[in-house]
């Protein structure tokens, strides 16, 4: 666990750099999906290790307390493609696992997710940090174009997804999780909103 200064002064950041991107308002914060919430479904799906590589939409709310969490074990990437392979490779060992990360990082593993798991049907879990979308609409109406694709994407490549924009859609988290250990396949959970 990061020194009390150091935590301090993350916050401080992550609030400012929230506040310049327009993700701070309150209509977009007051009904985000909040991270213990997030937290208690991964850990009601048996999830026992988050690989993450740091976005802007879920670290505040999600990543750093995970990372204090002795349930869970966070493995630090540099690359979000490694996190297919390490999800992958728990899932061998009969261990649970989700890949947290953003939409660019998704995009940019898009050929690991399709030969690992798509085509060797893996049960990769991933949750995904949509950076820039609106909070009055949904992903495919974003007027941002990478926001608007990723769903797109991910039905062209037939991985199931779920949306975590409100507190009440946390209850799809664990269910998802179990269903793709069940049939081995992967699924996405898409957040358009900060994590509270």
């Amino acid at each position: 666990m990061a020194p009390p200064l150091l935590r301090e002064a993350k916050s401080g950041l992550m609030c400012a750099m929230m506040a310049n991107s327009g993700m701070a308002n309150s209509s977009a914060t007051n009904s985000a999906p909040r991270g213990a919430d997030i937290i208690a479904a991964l850990k009601a799906a048996r999830v026992e290790f988050v690989a993450a590589v740091p976005d802007i939409v879920t670290s505040a709310g999600l990543l750093w307390p995970i990372s204090s969490d002795a349930a869970l074990h966070l493995i630090r990437l540099c690359k979000e493609d490694e996190g297919i392979s390490i999800c992958t490779g728990l899932a061998f060992c009969g261990r649970r696992a989700v890949l947290l990360m953003q939409q660019t990082g998704l995009m940019d593993s898009l050929n690991s997710i399709r030969a690992i798991a798509v085509e060797y049907q893996q049960p990769v879990c991933m949750i995904v940090g949509l950076l820039g979308k609106e909070p009055d609409r949904p992903a495919a109406q974003s007027a941002k174009y990478g926001v608007r694709i990723i769903e797109p994407v991910l039905d062209a490549m037939g991985i199931d997804h779920i949306t975590l924009d409100n507190p009440e859609d946390v209850a799809a988290l664990a269910p998802a999780i179990d269903r793709a250990y069940e049939l081995s396949r992967p699924v996405v959970a898409l957040i358009g909103r900060t994590v509270a």
